[in-house]
């Protein structure tokens, strides 16, 4: 920052030393579970961005909103407070949906975006007209405003990628993330083939390059990507999106300093791997929500992050009859940034109740969309349609109303003519020069270089906010987690006073918002622990009378302290009950931890489906929980697996399930067992690859208190050999 504009800042600054802080505004209101309720019963695969005239606008794949309802071709809905919102149909129809695309095709896992003017929407397409059958394909279409009117571009910005078997990799569920050198990168991909990266142009309408793969196959689909604190994170749910009443999809994450990877997780696993890894962002938690994914992020007024995902009522799980469309509507939570890494609501999962919504609007009398009226030196603009009217600043310019002290930010859509200075409290200040972004307080200066063809004078975010000791000043593209350019600052002891908001040089100012800063949540929320051991055994004779199995299997054989169990040929799921359980009687207790220690190598990167071992909560071979480590294709997972019967006239079963942590031949397992409010009996899962660090993940709900105990199983074909999975002890032990 110039000398000279330094000085004059703190000057204006100090005129208002001394002045009083305003009440706080009262605490928004309260938003509950499933969001999209008033208006729909499932809006799949959401996506969110707020537009200039204030609204937050939501869209979704092209599902039937209500049962026996017509496919629309992508929805969109629009909301001010999280808690009232208005359905405004759908993206295409069938005279402006992409010619390019099959007539059968579906329209699936809209993103949006907006920059250089116009509002940009991603999409998958299931079906091109080139290879009629299944040959998914990434589109694009362009907007004036965030209803539209969209309109397609002729052909694909990613095009159908050929598997070399006559099909077709899943080139599905795009994610556009602008970087801080200036590019543009779009990530997509899915269950087949792996989630991948590829630069497009600056318009965002064409791919450029070579595409970077990013993920392992048969791992992560619904990508989502944002900068933070210098690391990119890269975020994709797993497992299975639409089992019904055994969905466990899931959200990891992964992070890089690079847009294009490597992404590994708070352990240092990769995501590019067949022990894969992934952090866990959100997965189900006991309540009536399971599968919680495909995801989008936004932050409000606050500064708040926000996670908005789809999950499915597992007391209501289909739009349609069993095996049909699957009932996925929009929910919203907080995410907490704990050790570098979000966790929705510090790992407490999806909320069922009321929760706070997010923080919308701005205080200190100021009106968002018409600025202006809030601010002294400041003119009145007419704007445009979209956004309404807004407020020009040239020279200086101040809140009519005093800034709370602490914690603050502040947000804008700007249009810049020149330098274009903001003052909190009398001692932060961030500047936006020609070229360079510059914050200074306490005597302290951090900047960071804008991109070279970064273009101010079309509508940018500017973000400014003092965070304790932290001020962080942002430019981006909509605030989605994109970035062009970011300078953070820490300055110890730094105590923000109450002043009024100010600003000097030249902008357009459009959406401002004042607010203090959500008071941010540090420490993960609390898991289970193991008491005093209860019962078990270490393996170090013969099986007692506490075991009993199911379909006794004579080779697994107890000797040196351990149990050997060579992977049966067979299977537990559908009707291929053929596989041997072996239980533990369990503590009479309603609440306890069951901990095995179990060796498996499977080897990495090879097909090996399904071979796995692990424990498992049964109640009959039509509904049971089951833990394993286990290989599916070429990766190497822990799986928390669900099975049900969901068609009672026939005995037809479902089965789904959620990952948990990482696999690694030697593994540690546990299940903790308690009764809900509801009485309902629940069974969550943690691994561990050391036996100390527990990584605690998914929960299932059955209808009664199971047995617990043991399996090993898989498929093996030929004269292969099977592996054998070595258990070294089953106990229980006192929940804490």
């Amino acid at each position: 920052m110039p000398s000279k504009l330094i000085a004059a800042a703190l000057a204006v600054a100090a005129v208002a030393a001394g002045t009083s802080a305003a009440t706080a505004a009262p605490p928004g209101p309260t938003t509950t579970n499933a969001i999209s309720s008033s208006f729909a019963d499932t809006f799949a695969d959401p996506s969110i961005i707020q537009g200039r005239d204030g609204y937050w606008y939501a869209y979704a794949t092209s599902d039937p909103l209500v049962a026996n309802g017509p496919f629309g071709l992508m929805h969109m809905a629009r909301t001010k407070d999280f808690s009232s919102w208005e359905y405004l149909g759908t993206v295409f129809n069938d005279q402006t949906k992409p010619a390019w695309a099959a007539p059968g095709s579906f329209f699936w896992a809209p993103d949006i975006r907006y920059f250089d003017g116009k509002y940009v929407m991603y999409f998958t397409v299931t079906d091109t007209a080139a290879n009629p059958g299944g040959d998914p394909a990434i589109g694009v279409a362009t907007a004036p405003t965030p209803a539209g009117p969209w309109t397609a571009t002729d052909g694909p910005v990613v095009t159908p990628k050929p598997d070399g078997n006559g099909g077709y990799f899943g080139t599905i569920d795009p994610a556009l993330l602008t970087a801080a050198d200036g590019k543009r990168y779009l990530f997509y991909g899915g269950f087949y083939g792996g989630i991948s990266v590829t630069e497009v142009t600056a318009d965002g309408l064409h791919a450029v390059g070579e595409p970077t793969q990013v993920t392992i196959g048969d791992r992560y689909e619904g990508a989502y990507a944002v900068y933070r604190d210098g690391w990119y994170y890269l975020m994709g749910s797993s497992m299975n999106c639409c089992a019904g009443p055994t969905t466990g999809y899931s959200v990891f994450a992964g992070r890089s300093r690079s847009p294009r990877g490597p992404f590994l997780d708070a352990d240092g696993a990769s995501l590019n791997e067949s022990r894969v890894g992934g952090t866990t962002v959100i997965t189900q938690n006991g309540n009536k929500w399971i599968g919680p994914g495909h995801h989008a992020f936004m932050t409000d007024a606050a500064g708040q992050d926000h996670i908005v995902y789809h999950a499915i009522d597992r007391g209501t799980p289909w739009l349609t009859d069993p095996f049909g469309i699957n009932r996925r509507p929009m929910l919203i939570d907080r995410i907490d940034w704990i050790n570098g890494w979000p966790r929705t609501r510090a790992g407490l999962g999806p909320s069922e109740g009321p929760v706070p919504a997010p923080t919308t609007g701005s205080g200190l009398g100021i009106s968002s969309t018409d600025p202006a009226g809030g601010l002294l030196g400041a003119s009145r603009q007419p704007g445009d349609t979209l956004g309404g009217p807004t407020a020009s600043i040239s020279g200086a310019a101040r809140t009519r109303q005093p800034a709370p002290g602490g914690s603050l930010r502040v947000e804008a859509d700007v249009r810049l003519s020149d330098s274009f200075t903001t003052v909190l409290g009398n001692q932060v200040i961030a500047t936006v020069s020609r070229n360079k972004l510059t914050i200074v307080a306490g005597g302290r200066t951090a900047s960071a270089t804008l991109p070279a063809d970064f273009d101010r004078t079309q509508w940018n975010k500017l973000i400014v906010q003092v965070s304790g000791s932290t001020v962080t000043a942002r430019i981006n593209d909509a605030g989605l987690g994109d970035v062009y350019a970011e300078a953070q600052l820490a300055v110890p002891g730094l105590s923000v006073t109450s002043a009024p908001v100010r600003w000097l040089g030249s902008a357009e100012v459009d959406n401002l918002t004042v607010r203090p800063v959500a008071a941010p949540v540090r420490r993960l929320a609390d898991v289970p622990t193991t008491g005093k051991l209860l019962a078990g055994d270490n393996f170090d004779g013969d099986l007692g009378p506490a075991w009993s199995w199911v379909r006794q299997d004579d080779k697994a054989v107890v000797a040196d302290g351990k149990l050997s169990w060579p992977l049966q040929n067979a299977d537990l799921v559908g009707g291929g009950n053929t596989a041997g359980l072996l239980f533990l009687t369990t503590p009479s207790t309603d609440s306890w931890i069951a901990e095995t220690k179990l060796h498996l190598d499977l080897g990495e990167g090879d097909i090996r489906n399904y071979q796995q071992a692990g424990m498992i909560a049964y109640l009959n071979d039509s509904d049971f929980a089951r833990l394993g480590n286990v290989a599916i294709w070429r990766t190497r997972q822990t799986e928390f697996g669900r099975e049900l019967v969901v068609r009672p006239s026939d005995g037809a079963t479902n089965y789904g399930a959620a990952a948990i942590g990482r696999s690694a031949p030697t593994l540690w397992m546990r299940l903790a067992y308690n009764k809900n409010a509801a009485g309902e009996h629940v069974y969550r899962a943690a691994t561990s690859v050391d036996g100390k660090n527990w990584t605690w993940g998914a929960s299932w709900v059955l209808p009664a208190k199971a047995q617990l105990g043991l399996y090993a199983h898989g498929e093996f074909t030929g004269a292969a050999v099977p592996p054998v999975a070595t258990f070294e002890y089953l106990r229980f032990y006192e929940s804490n």
